[in-house]
């Protein structure tokens, strides 16, 4: 009897995909709300705060360059902390490789559109080939979609919740992230490029320009994971 080919990305694994981030997807949407306020103070129309969500999707960058709009935008700042910001990408999108290496390259990128923080820490914590790629897109989809339909809610209400911080809901994503990397290890190995991302990251913070530490606590966690010794032990049965 043949086995099932679990490298396939098929319907199902995309929806279960979709069903497994939407709890988290639903707190996006006070994020989106508050963007869609925001933009809407710092003159964008509602029709480019809808653009910008729906081309851009990058919900602490999208902040971030607000912070820089006006009637004369600096283009060559905009594009810096934008990239900066989002530099993380590049290594989730390497560390993500060997599950795309093999599709054809329009494919492989059309995954990686709506890569972000939450499924891709969900797609890299097991499964398949399929349910990992399911996980990414089904999941980026979720993500979306909620983000969407909360910056539609700012743009159409033009009030809502704008400091999320006040209710703690700003470390929803982090605590999940965390709890997706490491929570379901017992190497204590695991701590020592995760202590020096940090440690380099709140250095940065203090001393560089803003939202360097992003670059430097990611080149900092990285370089000291690949001088560490391997530890995997390979199981026999």
């Amino acid at each position: 009897m043949s086995q099932p080919d679990t490298s396939r990305l098929t319907l199902d694994h995309l929806i279960e995909g979709f069903r497994r981030m939407a709890p988290l997807s639903l707190f996006v949407i006070v994020f989106g709300l508050a963007f869609g306020v925001a933009a809407l103070q710092q003159g964008l129309s509602g029709l480019e705060t809808l653009l910008m969500s729906g081309l851009v999707f990058a919900g602490a960058a999208q902040f971030a360059t607000l912070e820089l709009w006006s009637e004369t935008i600096p283009l060559v700042p905009l594009v810096a902390i934008t990239l900066a910001i989002n530099a993380r990408h590049l290594l989730m999108g390497a560390a993500f490789y060997p599950y795309l290496r093999d599709l054809p390259a329009g494919r492989r990128y059309a995954s990686l559109i709506l890569l972000s923080d939450a499924n891709w820490a969900m797609a890299m914590g097991g499964g398949s080939r399929a349910a990992r790629l399911g996980l990414l897109v089904g999941g980026g989809l979720a993500l979306w979609t909620t983000w969407m339909i909360g910056t539609g809610l700012g743009v159409a209400f033009g009030s809502g919740i704008g400091d999320p911080e006040r209710l703690g809901l700003d470390a929803i994503m982090g605590c999940f992230l965390l709890a997706m990397l490491v929570g379901d290890k017992r190497d204590l190995w695991v701590l020592l490029p995760w202590g020096a991302a940090a440690l380099a990251a709140l250095a940065a913070m203090a001393w560089l320009p803003p939202h360097v530490h992003v670059i430097i606590g990611a080149l900092a966690g990285g370089l000291v994971g690949l001088l560490l010794p391997s530890r995997r032990q390979e199981e026999t049965p």
